[in-house]
């Protein structure tokens, strides 16, 4: 059987995430769709709606029986839909990816590391945007109240499109600002390395991925923190990476003010090691059914070679495991030495994407 799919709200699915089950709402089961089914209860329950998720589901990982089942009347003649007979386990969904008819969506495969990788980047940045726009490509997502966030204010586009249309949409979006964008289809570098020669810089990164399973070593040293404690961690990082920037204050207000919008969307845990009771390194744990992220893993650098960064990871990897997680993915950056690092402990490079924005 190919993947089923139930379209939901984003509350919906990050209670879910809270619960580890999305349980049936108004029948005794769950409302599953064949993904050529999806769009007659989409247009029934949430007409006009393009701010939807579609979980995708692997059936392998159901333990509670699916029916076929008739829909309403209405439907075509003879079709029948997959219903679960108990709640949705958030460890069978697969990938999480934005409802925007008439836009198909892609769906990976529960084996496709970078399809989850990247349905998973695409997604928590619309599910977190307060505004999303159709662009050539793909989507902008915009967030006024954090306009010192890249990561926040930005073009997605998975493509393919040229150069121009690249640069013509990234000026259209917000008058008289540019935007930063990301390429995500097999091939971009040829349009990134074009935009290099016009102005922009162009970033590869590495799309890293790693089956669940524990490291060598431990994470005993390494505990589960508020997010409070690892943010002067943070912002000692940024005020070194960005020295020199104007109102630089300012943007690491923003940058540590942005985090809470991915609590509301994905379930976030932050880890940290400590010499002497101060947090000397800390990594991100962000679970999205059976895909878990790693984000921001960092030592001080008074603190590196004692092998802080390896508790850290071992302790995300282990709440990967009791989260029900399969699969861990990062981004690194290709010309950076820490793709290395992650490589020694198993992650492998399973794509690309770029980041482009002009200089």
């Amino acid at each position: 059987m190919s993947v089923l799919v139930h379209l939901c709200t984003t509350a919906e699915w990050r209670a879910a995430l809270s619960a580890g089950a999305l349980p049936p709402a108004g029948a005794p089961f769950v409302h599953l769709s064949h993904p050529e089914q999806v769009h007659l209860p989409a247009g029934r329950l949430f007409p006009g709606r393009r701010d939807l998720v579609l979980l995708v589901v692997d059936p392998a990982r159901l333990t509670d029986p699916v029916v076929e089942e008739p829909g309403v009347p209405g439907d075509p003649a003879g079709m029948r839909f997959p219903h679960l007979y108990g709640p949705l386990p958030t460890a069978a969904v697969v990938a999480v990816v934005p409802y925007r008819p008439p836009v198909r969506p892609v769906l990976p495969a529960p084996d496709d590391a970078l399809g989850r990788a990247l349905a998973h980047h695409l997604s928590m940045r619309t599910r977190r945007a307060p505004e999303v726009r159709d662009v050539p490509g793909g989507v902008a997502v915009l967030d006024a109240r954090f306009p010192h966030s890249r990561d926040n204010n930005r073009l997605l586009l998975d493509g393919p499109v040229d150069a121009g249309t690249v640069a013509r949409a990234a000026a259209d979006v917000v008058d008289g600002q540019v935007l930063p964008a990301t390429l995500r289809w097999p091939g971009a570098g040829a349009v990134a390395a074009e935009l290099a020669t016009s102005g922009w810089e162009a970033e590869e990164l590495l799309v890293m991925a790693r089956p669940i399973r524990p490291l060598p070593t431990g994470g005993e040293r390494a505990e589960v923190v508020a997010r409070a404690e690892v943010h002067p961690l943070w912002e000692a990082g940024w005020r070194t990476g960005l020295a020199g920037m104007p109102d630089l204050d300012e943007v690491v207000r923003q940058l540590v003010g942005r985090e809470h919008l991915n609590d509301a969307v994905v379930a976030v845990t932050d880890v940290a090691a400590r010499e002497d009771g101060r947090v000397v390194a800390a990594g991100q744990l962000r679970v999205d059914g059976a895909t878990a992220v790693v984000e921001s893993v960092m030592t001080a650098p008074a603190a590196r070679g004692r092998g802080h960064a390896d508790a850290v990871l071992a302790r995300l990897l282990e709440l990967a495991a009791d989260a029900g997680c399969d699969l861990v993915v990062l981004e690194a950056d290709a010309r950076d030495w820490p793709r290395r690092w992650y490589a020694r402990r198993g992650f492998a490079t399973v794509g690309s994407t770029w980041e482009v924005v002009q200089a």
